[in-house]
């Protein structure tokens, strides 16, 4: 029984693939090749060695072959001829050596992507919500108050806010926004406003006016204090300044009677017997006083 490799050996292989063989086997002798090409003997003899070369490998390769891979070579076909220079080499060379820069593109379009989301959800977005946070703020501001100071405020706020959308201003919008939320949260809270009582405080002082030398005004220091028992942080207006603060205790302007009965109520057992001078209801900007003040107030004493 003949082998069944051996059939396989000397089965003729695909002729295009085996004139390549040829002319690749050509090219690995090169030496050889170089001597028998620039010698003057006939092609023939070269085709005989490569024919040894094929049988002693279990090739049969035809003399056709041999002459076409032997002028194969002289022709120099099969052969690779880098392309020259320009856009499409370029282009190829860039999409070859992809595995180099492609992390680092794709880490940069990444960083792009973060950077875009990041900015649409901190910047447009809100932008975008910001009309209907201003007309939901200002009905808020309407739906808690029971003073129509504060609801005029807060429906000049909402218009000078529209006014600021129209001409791209949105800095100015979210300041009205934020002079809302900020009359919203003063008309929602609720304290009670106390003389103060503590040793080593003072309950009331009187001032000389710079403008009147010869008249003194009077206050009586008062605190805010919440349903736990807490100091509350209120504004307000010093008249002798005319600055904005927020403190816990301010000196509330009142006449000279009040002052001296409120002095004499102290002095008689060091306890202010009745010393709640007023509460600030929900709802309300400004505290409903028990005792009668002007309002006007100091915050340094």
């Amino acid at each position: 029984m003949s082998d069944p490799s051996s059939n396989l050996t000397k089965q003729p292989l695909d002729e295009v693939m085996l004139a390549m063989d040829v002319v690749d086997t050509l090219r690995h002798r090169r030496k050889l090749v170089d001597q028998e090409l620039a010698a003057d003997e006939r092609d023939q003899v070269m085709m005989e060695r490569l024919r040894k070369i094929y049988t002693a490998q279990g090739i049969e390769v035809s003399d056709r072959i041999l002459e076409e891979g032997v002028q194969a070579l002289k022709e120099e076909r099969f052969v690779y001829s880098p392309p020259g220079p320009g856009l499409g080499t370029s282009l190829a060379n860039i999409y070859v050596s992809r595995d180099r820069w492609g992390k680092w593109a794709l880490a940069a379009i990444g960083a792009l992507a973060i950077g875009a989301a990041a900015y649409y959800f901190a910047v447009v977005g809100p932008r975008a919500q910001l009309p209907s946070q201003l007309a939901a703020m200002r009905d808020q501001v309407i739906a808690v108050s029971s003073d129509e100071q504060a609801n005029d405020t807060a429906r000049a706020l909402f218009l000078q806010a529209q006014g600021s959308i129209r001409k791209g201003d949105t800095e100015a919008a979210e300041a009205a926004l934020a002079a809302m939320t900020e009359l919203r949260d003063e008309l929602e809270r609720t304290y009670t406003v106390r003389i103060v009582n503590k040793p080593g405080e003072r309950s009331g002082v009187w001032r000389v006016p710079n403008l009147n030398e010869s008249a003194r005004n009077y206050y009586v220091i008062v605190e805010a204090i919440d349903r736990s028992g807490q100091p509350v942080q209120v504004k307000v207006i010093d008249e002798e300044t005319g600055k904005t603060s927020r403190v816990s205790q301010w000196g509330v302007r009142v006449d000279e009677s009040l002052f001296n009965q409120i002095a004499a109520d102290k002095q008689d057992d060091g306890i202010i017997q009745d010393n709640r001078f007023g509460v600030k209801q929900r709802g309300d900007l400004e505290p409903d006083y028990t005792f009668p003040t002007s309002g006007a107030a100091i915050t340094n004493w």
